[in-house]
């Protein structure tokens, strides 16, 4: 007999796929960027990153503290010059971090976000079955109105209330989360700020001369240090000139800097013809930018007349020392004295260059190495002159404030003497050539500055301290009460009568939960000595109806 098997066939297993390792390391490359943790290193990461743009100078704020610097220390400034070190904001490293802290707030803000609009827009969980287990707990008497009246107060005192028949629900200090995700929020505002100066904005450092032969126009090739967005041209800067006309500083009697004042005279197709004051903490805005005060110093007026009778003036500004005299040194250089008339040939080797310190107030005897006061009470020049080739025609570049000393250990360049002059004085040199100091004339170091981000930024900030109060002073807490019938047999003066039991607890570390619980308790039930009753004494015993525990 054939035995037929008529159940039905079951399906072989189907293989179990394979996960993705790419898309498992993405997704998890993705949680640990986004997480908070991360979060808080690349934050911390950022800060240590800007150590060197404050220690180190920068060539966008000081170049020639850089230029200084590489002269103090020939070795380590290359090296720290390839790591961006003197850019630092700039820099590769620093954009990293700083696109790293920008996504992982991003992913971090998203997620927390949105369960806190759906959190605010949810209503207040249902009260626990035993309300003698939270931390806070009375039972009291209810008031008149029952839930209806327990909501009515707790509504007055600003809390989301939810009545579910004879149960109250209530919570409060929203406050606290908002504040933290409108900080985090407004961090990533200040960082897209932050970009926007980086990518549009522009800067630029000039020294301006007064007189109207110095003046100033706003582009990129009369800068002695400019500074371009990557999305900015040269051709987007605001057209405008510039010609000092008086600058203005008071001193104390120490020296102190008291009150500084530019008044410039603003000329330009974007800018009409007017007069402009500013000061130090008080920029010059032209067409979008900021012109700020960084420093002043003085330029000697020194006439040179060569021996075929031909004179030439130079009002080359003198950098400052750094010391409170306003002492300064720099060079004026002659490099087409000595033109033979006749031919129009030039020697050479007859340039002439005059280093020199400038001494607002000199003393009264040698040395005459350092200025006794910052204005000009006894201004005096000393000058060395030095004669030959200043090799300024080889196409090296170099300071225009220092003699090539390579010309002078070379021998090209030779020292011809040395004096100190009086504003007024001359001196005639070996050749029968002469020299003359015919006064001063005062300059400024000024930034121009366009950074689009900054209206940002400075809202952005403000947004962000209200978020830290937020966060900080926020305390997230939850009351419940539960409206009940007495037990008759109880033989208390309440018998037969409603009774309130009420509990409550801190969602977060809130020391003075238990105060505001019993204040809150003693306003529903209108009882004077519910504040006593709804707490504990400092040895812990239980007073009469509360009961505290765990959450």
């Amino acid at each position: 007999m054939t035995v037929v098997d008529d159940r039905p066939e079951t399906a072989a297993p189907a293989p179990r796929r394979r996960p993705n390792r790419l898309l498992a390391l993405l997704r998890n490359s993705w949680r640990q960027l986004t997480s908070m943790r991360t979060a808080l290193i690349l934050l911390f990461l950022l800060a240590v990153a800007a150590i060197p743009g404050s220690v180190l100078p920068q060539r966008g704020i000081s170049p020639e503290k850089v230029n200084e610097y590489f002269t103090d220390h020939p070795d380590l400034a290359p090296r720290l010059d390839r790591i961006g070190a003197f850019e630092v904001f700039g820099s590769v490293w620093f954009s990293a971090i700083y696109l790293l802290l920008f996504t992982s707030l991003i992913g971090c803000i998203t997620p927390r976000l949105r369960d806190h609009v759906r959190a605010l827009r949810s209503r207040p969980p249902a009260a626990p079955k035993r309300l003698q287990r939270l931390p806070q707990h009375a039972v009291l008497p209810a008031p008149a109105g029952g839930a209806a009246a327990i909501a009515e107060v707790l509504r007055r005192r600003r809390w989301r209330v939810e009545v579910r028949g004879d149960e109250v629900s209530a919570e409060k200090g929203y406050l606290k989360e908002t504040g933290n995700l409108l900080f985090h929020t407004s961090l990533i505002a200040v960082l897209i700020g932050v970009a926007l100066g980086s990518w549009y904005g522009w800067s630029g450092n000039r020294l301006l001369v007064a007189g109207a032969d110095n003046a100033f126009c706003n582009t990129r090739q009369q800068y002695a240090e400019a500074k371009l967005g990557p999305r900015v041209d040269s051709e987007d800067l605001p057209r405008f000139c510039l010609r000092l006309d008086d600058f203005e500083a008071r001193f104390l009697a120490s020296g102190q800097p008291e009150f500084f004042n530019a008044r410039v005279t603003v000329d330009g197709p974007d800018e009409p013809t007017r007069s402009g004051n500013f000061s130090v903490n008080s920029p010059l805005r032209l067409g979008g930018a900021s012109v700020y005060l960084l420093g002043h110093g003085y330029a000697p007026v020194i006439r040179y007349t060569d021996r075929f009778g031909r004179s030439q003036v130079s009002d080359e500004p003198f950098l400052t020392t750094g010391d409170s005299g306003l002492t300064s040194e720099g060079l004026a250089a002659f490099p087409d004295a000595n033109v033979d008339p006749r031919t129009g040939r030039r020697a050479p080797d007859e340039q002439m260059a005059f280093t020199g310190i400038y001494l607002p107030t000199a003393p009264q005897q040698a040395p005459f190495a350092r200025s006794e006061y910052p204005t000009e009470r006894n201004p005096a020049l000393n000058l060395v002159a030095y004669r030959g080739n200043l090799g300024l025609d080889a196409g090296i570049p170099g300071s225009v404030y220092q003699l090539d000393q390579r010309q002078v250990r070379a021998g090209k360049v030779k020292e011809v003497g040395t004096k100190l002059l009086r504003k007024g004085e001359s001196w005639t040199l070996d050749d029968g050539t002469k020299v003359e100091f015919l006064g001063t004339e005062r300059y400024v170091t000024l930034s121009v500055r366009h950074d689009p981000g900054s209206t940002m930024l400075l809202i952005s900030c403000g947004f962000l301290l209200v978020g830290l109060m937020g966060s900080l002073f926020g305390r997230r807490r939850r009351v419940f009460f539960r409206v009940m019938p007495a037990d008759p047999a109880d033989g208390s003066p309440t018998a037969g009568s409603s009774l309130m039991e009420a509990g409550g607890l801190p969602r977060t570390d809130y020391p003075g939960f238990a105060d505001e619980f019993a204040q809150l308790v003693a306003a529903i039930s209108g009882d004077e000595r519910a504040t006593e009753r709804a707490g504990t004494d400092r040895d812990g015993s239980d007073r009469t109806g509360v009961r505290e525990g765990t959450e």
